[in-house]
C-alpha cells in the first residue's frame, strides 16, 4: 500500500518538486515500508516523537520539522533535524540559531506565512517577515539559512479560494526573494500544499509538498 502510494505520487511529481512524506503519528514499521520504497525525507510535528524515530531508523533520512515549534524544544532536535518549516518569529529564529551553534551546524528554515482563512493556522504577514529580514538581528545570525517560503490553504473544497491563496504565497516568495535574497541561491523553496491539495499547489508553482494520509491512510 505505502509503496504504491508513494509510486503514485512520484510519478504525478516532476523532479523539481520534493515531497516530504509527512509521518507524524505513524509507528516506526510504516516509515521503514516507505523507506525501502525509496523515500528519504520525512516530516514530523512532535518533538519527541521525531527524537524517538531518529535514534531507530536509518541515519541517512532528512527529517523535517513541520509543525509549530516552541522555542525552548529547539535544542532536542538542533543536532540532526534538516530542515525546519514553520519559523514564524525573529525570537524563533534566534533559538535555532543559537542550539545550530551549539551542534557547529547550519540548520535551513522556511518562513511561515499566513495565507488561510482559518485563524488557527500560524503565520506572519508580508510587512512582520519585512521587519525580520530587515533588522540587524535577523542579519547577524549565522547558522541558520532561510531557504523558501511556506503556507496552508484554507481547508476548503472551493479550488478557486485555494488557488488564489497559493498565488498569494508565490507572491511573497518572489518579493522576498527580490529583496532579500536575490543573489542566494539557497533561498529556492515554495513549500505549499498537502494530501487535499498538493496538485493544485504543484499548477501554482510549488517545489515542495507535504503528503501524509495519501501515502500513510488517514490517521
Amino acid at each position: 500500500m505505502i509503496a504504491e502510494a508513494l509510486k503514485t505520487i512520484q510519478t504525478e511529481i516532476s523532479d523539481q518538486v520534493t515531497l516530504v512524506a509527512v509521518s507524524k503519528t505513524k509507528p516506526v514499521a510504516d516509515l521503514q515500508i516507505a523507506y525501502d520504497a525509496g523515500q528519504r525525507i520525512f516530516g514530523e510535528n512532535k518533538v519527541q516523537e521525531l527524537t524517538d524515530k531518529f535514534e531507530v531508523l536509518p541515519k541517512d533520512i532528512e527529517w523535517h520539522f513541520i509543525g509549530h515549534l516552541q522555542s525552548n524544544k529547539v535544542k532536542y532536535i538542533a543536532p540532526f533535524v534538516s530542515m525546519i518549516h514553520a519559523v514564524d518569529s525573529l525570537k524563533l529564529l534566534k533559538e535555532i540559531n543559537k542550539q545550530a551553534k551549539n551542534n557547529d551546524r547550519t540548520i535551513s528554515c522556511l518562513l511561515q506565512f499566513h495565507i488561510a482563512e482559518e485563524e488557527s493556522k500560524f503565520g506572519l504577514n508580508l510587512e512582520e517577515a519585512q521587519q525580520i529580514l530587515s533588522s540587524n538581528e535577523f542579519v547577524e545570525l549565522q547558522n541558520i539559512s532561510v531557504v523558501g517560503v511556506m503556507g496552508m490553504a484554507t481547508f476548503t473544497d472551493d479550488e478557486d479560494k485555494v488557488r488564489e491563496e497559493f498565488r498569494t504565497l508565490e507572491n511573497y516568495f518572489h518579493v522576498v526573494k527580490s529583496h532579500f535574497f536575490k543573489y542566494s541561491d539557497a533561498f529556492e523553496h515554495l513549500s505549499m500544499g498537502m494530501s487535499g491539495d498538493y496538485k493544485i499547489a504543484i499548477e501554482e508553482g510549488s517545489t515542495m509538498i507535504r503528503v501524509g494520509s495519501s501515502i500513510f491512510g488517514s490517521r
